[in-house]
């Protein structure tokens, strides 16, 4: 009757977590594109909204460190409500008038001490069996709060910006609220001490051997550091070339990254049902594909055209990244804990984000036209995974 009562309450943490989950990742999307359109309100210059994407991944990076070891020394709904605050604060700071950079700057640093507990907490909550099919319901709505959240921030922002801010900060305390039906559990891997220099070095020791680990660690940390960065920016690459392909304004091009979305929430339900941890190195072949079509992309004239060739897209990019954050957060929560391994992946591929993002950056800033941003995106991500599926085909 015990063990009963404890995996009720575990399945209702995990609704709870779900909902807190969906409503987090609509927010946090809904504000990149309200944040777009008030740059292009107030006339900024076009690279600033690029930059956007830098100032929120910066958090991530710096706080490394600390946020992992933050996420492993409380229950981790707690650190999720936290969080959750952090993000409404950066939330209204951009209502009441703060530079969008900086305000979604905060909303970074929400983010990166969200990020190791929201994961970190499946391993907690859910048996080893479960963490492939848990990361497909975590994936599926969390690009379902993508594609909502791209078109609801598109569609309001051009109607009226600072009222869109003002809903998208509901939906944080909405999150907020919903974290704390998460059930409060034991506390694993906690550190011995909090000071910078031992947080450091404790990160540095989770990072060395999660890169070192040869049985999944590295290459799910690799290609996760990879798909993440791309991703990211590809929604923003995507937003610029459907303006010069296909004359859309924001509300449009938004729709057409929530097809991207639409896509990998499809990879994702179909990986949760027929990949096993154990497959990973077998279906590295699918970034190559993605990789391929990205390049296809500068032949795209037409509306239906692009939204099949950004399905595809996406359904490529769910289908290889559900099995590769089940393979990390596994190997993490082994050798190091679930926070730690978060924070490490995080790091890595925030600094992707960082660099991929930046290099957009600086194309868009000296003119380079679009579609050669596009060709030479999609030709990274094919080279980059052609590397990976020969070199670790090698090692199996």
């Amino acid at each position: 009757m015990q063990q009963t009562s404890s995996n009720t309450i575990q399945s209702k943490g995990f609704y709870a977590y779900l909902t807190a989950q969906f409503l987090s990742a609509l927010a946090d999307n809904a504000l990149l594109f309200a944040a777009i359109a008030l740059l292009a309100q107030m006339e900024a210059p076009k690279w600033h909204q690029p930059l956007l994407l830098q100032f929120f991944v910066l958090a991530y990076i710096v706080l490394a460190p600390i946020v992992g070891a933050f996420a492993d020394s409380k229950p981790k709904g707690q650190v999720m409500f936290i969080s959750n605050g952090i993000k409404l604060v950066g939330c209204l700071a951009m209502f009441f008038g703060m530079q969008p950079l900086y305000a979604y700057g905060i909303v970074g640093i929400g983010a990166a001490t969200y990020s190791p507990a929201k994961y970190g907490i499946l391993t907690e909550l859910l048996p080893e069996k479960s963490l492939v099919p848990a990361n497909g319901w975590v994936e599926g709505l969390t690009v379902a709060a993508i594609i909502l959240g791209a078109i609801v921030g598109g569609i309001l922002a051009s109607y009226n910006v600072h009222h869109a801010i003002l809903i998208i900060a509901f939906l944080y305390l909405l999150a907020a609220i919903f974290n704390r039906y998460i059930p409060v559990l034991p506390i694993e891997h906690k550190v011995e001490k909090k000071n910078p220099l031992f947080l450091f070095k404790d990160f540095l020791k989770s990072a060395t051997k999660l890169a070192k680990d040869r049985y999944g660690g590295q290459l799910s940390l690799a290609i996760t550091t990879l798909f993440w960065g791309a991703g990211a920016t590809l929604r923003l690459v995507i937003i610029a070339w459907a303006a010069y392909a296909l004359n859309y304004g924001i509300d449009k091009a938004t729709q057409l990254t929530a097809v991207v979305a639409l896509g990998v929430a499809i990879g994702a339900v179909i990986a949760a049902r027929y990949v096993e941890m154990r497959d990973s190195v077998k279906i590295l072949s699918v970034g190559i594909l993605m990789g391929a079509f990205v390049c296809a992309m500068i032949f795209i004239s037409t509306w239906y055209t692009a939204a099949i060739v950004l399905l595809f897209i996406g359904v490529f990019s769910g289908f290889l990244i559900v099995p590769m954050n089940a393979l990390l957060q596994y190997r993490g929560h082994k050798l190091v804990g679930s926070g730690h391994s978060i924070a490490v992946q995080n790091f890595s591929e925030n600094l992707g984000i960082l660099i991929l993002s930046g290099t957009y950056t600086i194309m868009v800033k000296y003119e380079l036209p679009i579609n050669a941003i596009v060709f030479i995106f999609g030709l990274f991500v094919l080279f980059a995974m052609t590397i990976a599926r020969i070199h670790y085909a090698e090692k199996n």
